[in-house]
């Protein structure tokens, strides 16, 4: 590899990583079993609260 090709290859990477930073960070993976947990929960937080 030459001088000219090794530092356009270090530009390149330096310049992805930066707009990898830049880019919107995505919400966290959260599970199907998981998802359902949340719900079920959400749905049974409410009726004790109208209840109590």
């Amino acid at each position: 590899m030459n001088r000219q090709k090794k530092l356009k290859q270090l530009f390149k990477e330096k310049a992805k990583k930066a707009s990898a930073k830049l880019a919107p960070k995505k919400p966290k993976y959260i599970s199907k079993a998981d998802r359902l947990k949340l719900d079920a929960e959400a749905a049974a937080t409410p009726s004790e609260t109208a209840e109590s």
